[in-house]
């Protein structure tokens, strides 16, 4: 019982995790008898009158799991306040980690008020550049600002609009660059440090300058990455005319 006073309201308690801590599969199933537990999906409980937002159940996935799933892009940047403009529409929650990782059902299935972009990817280190952010109690771990640009320009155009993009890059001016020196030399896409660069030159943000840009590997060719786009010839990548005026 002392693992359920010690609860954090708001959570998920996963029954693994559990057992691991000393309450046997036979002893959650009589809490749940009990009322002292409810179903949250398969291998998942929640405490009775506690509601369950996706905060909590990041959290428990974080610190219940051995899964490396963060939230990071869009959702990391707003949170942090760094978007300073309205979306019309409602924002996805934008999770990353390694390929090997698979969200359980009991966190798919949940019907939270946004929708899971799950994006599973390596072109960065998995723990790179996250911290523990807390909203109403509850900690998850999130992109910094610096990794958070950098998802979502691995995102973009595809899943992410280029343009809306640049405006949140605008507005980016505290960024560190010792940490943006350390992602993007580990970074592996080419076009998401090409664009990186161009939209920083482009916004003139005064860490530019302390970036060792000879110690980023950029490769070689161009990249398409819109259709009808401008060539930009420094950094050899096309870009919405939008970018170029």
């Amino acid at each position: 019982m002392k693992l359920l006073t010690n609860h954090v309201p708001g959570t998920v308690l996963l029954a693994s995790w559990l057992e691991k801590n000393g309450i046997s599969r036979d002893l959650q199933q009589y809490y749940l008898k009990s009322g002292w537990l409810e179903s949250y999906g398969f291998g998942a409980f929640k405490r009775p009158n506690e509601n369950i937002q996706w905060t909590g159940a990041l959290n428990s996935l974080q610190r219940q799991t051995d899964l490396p799933v963060h939230a990071g892009g869009l959702t990391s940047i707003s949170l942090q306040g760094l978007s300073h403009y309205v979306r019309m529409e409602r924002e996805p929650l934008f999770l990353f980690s390694p390929h090997y990782v698979k969200l359980p059902k009991w966190f798919i299935n949940q019907e939270w008020s946004d929708q899971i972009v799950h994006v599973r990817t390596r072109f960065l280190p998995a723990k790179s550049a996250l911290f523990d952010y807390s909203r109403d109690g509850i900690k998850v771990q999130l992109s910094s600002p610096e990794r958070a640009i950098l998802e979502c320009l691995y995102l973009t155009p595809n899943r992410f609009d280029m343009v809306e993009c640049y405006q949140i890059f605008e507005g980016l001016v505290n960024l560190r660059p010792k940490v943006l020196q350390e992602l993007l030399e580990s970074c592996n896409s080419i076009k998401v440090k090409r664009l990186f660069l161009f939209m920083a030159s482009k916004a003139e943000h005064r860490w530019l300058h302390f970036l060792d840009q000879s110690r980023i590997e950029l490769g070689s060719g161009d990249r398409a990455i819109v259709k009808g786009g401008v060539y930009i010839s420094k950094y050899r990548i096309s870009v919405p005319k939008e970018l170029t005026t």
